[in-house]
């Protein structure tokens, strides 16, 4: 019990000295806080300079309700439960493994130090985004994850910070499914990650940002801002109930398992789902909304 304790504790203060020097500017290629900060600005200038929905105000609805969203998820939420848990819950699972003699080492397959840069950044691109796919599908059809999902399709109109509007038990659910298959491909360098994540903030910050932009070919390979407005649409047909569009970063995978669903333009469609009006506005309500839902 020591042993989590101390593993608790060195999270969070391992994790506020992160954010400290993030803060101050200590930190290079690895400063998550300001390299947010710099992609966010830059996809506001894209939407600001090449809106697809003209008459959307700059400032539009839930802007700055997402924007704390975006700063809470990213930052808040790692200091208050998500670094902790992810620790002790990697440690409790290795712990479970050595009583029969295992280790997570035991189910690795491949030596990803021994790959060059680019070869292991695809691969852990590839993995993590196909893995998230999954538990993107998984969100949407069981009623329970759904009402926790219900937070990020609240959005009514679509801007680059609605990217990282959702409920703090998303992260649990995406980081617990893909954390044995990373395991298996394990040593990625800190590099790596950074790599991988900022490149997904990016594309994630662009799917949901008010940009007339689909890629072109590309389109089948990168989630857009012109499929992924569909994943939010408030009406689809019978036979689409669970949702469409699932891509996270890579759109591929609908293609591949027929997911995907762009019917015509969704410039003006209307967003969100259909008991709505029964969802709180306010970031606390939406947060204790799945908990205290019967």
């Amino acid at each position: 019990m020591n042993k989590y304790l101390d593993i608790i504790k060195d999270s969070y203060s391992g994790y506020w000295n992160y954010v400290k020097q993030s803060v101050l500017m200590e930190l290079d290629w690895e400063n998550y806080f300001y390299g947010l900060i710099v992609i966010s600005l830059v996809v506001w200038g894209l939407e600001i300079l090449f809106p697809w929905r003209k008459n959307q105000s700059i400032f539009r609805k839930d802007f700055w309700l997402d924007t704390f969203y975006m700063f809470f998820n990213f930052f808040l939420l790692n200091l208050i439960v998500l670094i902790a848990l992810s620790n002790s819950a990697a440690e409790l699972f290795n712990d479970i493994l050595g009583i029969v003699g295992l280790s997570i080492t035991s189910f690795q397959l491949l030596e990803i130090n021994n790959y060059p840069f680019f070869v292991r950044i695809f691969i852990f691109f590839i993995v993590i985004d196909f893995v998230q796919w999954w538990t993107h599908r998984l969100l949407h059809q069981f009623e329970f994850l759904w009402n926790f999902h219900k937070v990020h399709h609240s959005v009514k109109e679509m801007g680059f910070a609605a990217h990282l509007r959702y409920h703090w038990m998303e992260p649990v659910v995406y980081n617990s499914l893909r954390y044995v298959p990373l395991a298996i491909i394990g040593g990625f360098s800190a590099q790596d990650v950074v790599f991988v994540h900022f490149f997904n903030i990016t594309i994630g910050h662009l799917n949901h940002a008010n940009i007339n932009w689909d890629y072109g070919w590309l389109k089948y390979i990168l989630n857009n801002p012109k499929m992924h407005i569909w994943h939010h649409v408030k009406e689809l047909p019978e036979d689409r109930k669970n949702g469409v569009n699932f891509g996270i970063t890579l759109s591929i995978w609908d293609y591949i398992f027929k997911t995907n669903y762009i019917p015509y333009s969704g410039r003006d469609i209307e967003l969100g789902f259909d008991d709505e009006k029964k969802f709180p506005k306010d970031f606390i309500h939406q947060e204790m909304y799945p908990l205290v839902k019967k």
